[in-house]
């Protein structure tokens, strides 16, 4: 660790506050971390399922407006990025612990309760987007196997318990090493489709589509656009293996989030060009919103580019699901004090993590985007606006009182952070008036 002395007589020099340091079992080697290493961590924890609800959700305003709701709420998730960043390097300063996590930093800012809340907010996260995954990744695996079968359709538990049990036995049985390889075999076809969507989708873009505006329906996109940027949770670990260099975090944060930004916004632009007048005329199939990719999926823009969409909407599911039941399981391990043994001793964790979802995807299949709706309102807007900002103001006023050093990564002192509470509020306020009024 950097001494204290020098930290506070030239904190401007300091470009890190401690080094990664391995036995190799002849020598000590430093191990730092890589501004590209850390770059595709917060690229790959951001690009996820959520990217298959954008279209849907952003269809009724159009691709102009969009483009701009998803540019501010990724300037938001940015300054929110950056702010935990910040109340990590300062805690990791007065504590003395590089290695330390989102949720442990919480505690330690904002106390008990604080750490309650956000591990509250997180275990709720965690699960709506787990019924989110379920339902809709059994959705599209239901309709490929009816088509492969010549089935008219499946019901919906097929689908639904088919998806559960084949991913989540997958990790239930196979070892981690196994499960990363697959992991990222599944990113590669990922990737490869995406890209193969984009050239295919290019070709069916509807000049209509692209001169379309509707201002006013742009608000009931943010929190999925929230959900669909989140990434802030992975930032302390940034942190440490970047050895707390403010500079090197920035680019981080900048570069691992404006990729998926860019993805996002040629996503957004070639699926909603893609839908033509004739198809929007069509039904929705008995949802409550109208969804974009399902009309691709059934070949309406060609057979092809509804393979394509299959395969990148199944596999990008595939790829979040993995990320968040290993996620739920350590928080429920932290809970419920359930160490992860043998085969047998797993049971009761994974069916405790997967079963309810499970269970909630089959009794409402169209719940998809009512759960990242509310997990936008009422998970992301929490970990990701109001406790970056609590712990922020808390910090910055303790420092100021006992003169010792804080470093601000996010200019404009109090108003940046009031206005960051005031955004989070105000789409819990939208979210909790839509429920009474409707």
């Amino acid at each position: 660790m950097v001494s204290i002395k020098t930290v506070l007589k030239n904190p401007e020099q300091v470009t890190r506050l401690f080094s990664h340091i391995e036995f190799d079992g002849k020598k000590l080697n430093h191990q730092p971390g890589s501004v590209l290493g850390s770059t595709a961590l917060i690229a790959g924890t951001t690009v996820g399922a959520g990217i298959l609800a954008l279209p849907a959700v952003t269809l009724p305003s159009g691709i102009v407006p969009s483009t701009s709701g998803l540019i501010a709420v990724w300037l938001y998730a940015l300054v929110s990025g950056l702010l935990v960043a910040e109340v990590t390097l300062n805690t990791i300063r007065t504590e003395g612990h590089p290695s330390i996590g989102f949720l442990a930093v919480v505690e330690k800012i904002l106390g008990k309760v604080g750490g309650r809340l956000a591990g509250g907010a997180y275990l709720f996260m965690h699960y709506a987007l787990l019924v989110a995954y379920i339902a809709q990744g059994g959705e599209i695996l239901g309709s490929a196997t009816a088509k492969i079968w010549s089935v008219q359709i499946l019901p919906t538990w097929v689908g639904t318990t088919t998806f559960t049990l084949l991913f989540g036995g997958i990790m239930y049985l196979g070892r981690e090493k196994f499960i990363e390889k697959l992991n990222s075999a599944f990113v590669g076809i990922v990737i490869v489709s995406f890209l193969g969507l984009l050239l295919l989708a290019g070709g069916h873009i509807q000049s209509t589509q692209l001169l379309f505006q509707n201002w006013s329906t742009l608000g009931s996109a943010i929190s999925v656009m929230s959900v669909a940027l989140f990434f802030q949770n992975v930032v302390p670990l940034v942190v440490t293996q970047l050895e707390g260099d403010a500079r090197k975090i920035r680019q981080s944060i900048f570069i691992g989030s404006v990729i998926p930004l860019i993805m996002f916004l040629a996503w957004n632009a070639v699926i909603l060009g893609s839908i033509s007048p004739e198809m929007l005329d069509g039904t929705s199939n008995g949802r409550s919103v109208f969804d974009p990719l399902q009309v691709l999926r059934a070949g309406g823009a060609g057979e092809w580019l509804g393979v394509l969409v299959s395969i990148f909407s199944e596999f990008a599911i595939a790829t979040s699901f993995i990320g968040f039941v290993y996620g739920l399981l350590d928080l429920l391990k932290d809970i419920f004090l359930i160490a992860q043994g043998k085969l047998f001793s797993r049971l009761p964790l994974y069916s405790l993590a997967l079963f309810p979802p499970m269970t909630l995807g089959t009794l409402n299949p169209s719940i998809f985007f009512t759960a990242l709706d509310y997990t936008g309102t009422f998970g992301i807007s929490v970990l990701g606006g109001i406790i970056p900002a609590l712990m922020s103001w808390k910090q910055r006023q303790e420092q100021k009182n006992s003169d010792s050093i804080n470093q601000p990564l996010v200019p404009g002192g109090k108003v940046t952070l009031i206005v960051m509470l005031g955004v989070a509020l105000a789409m819990i306020g939208r979210q909790i008036l839509s429920i009474y009024t409707n």
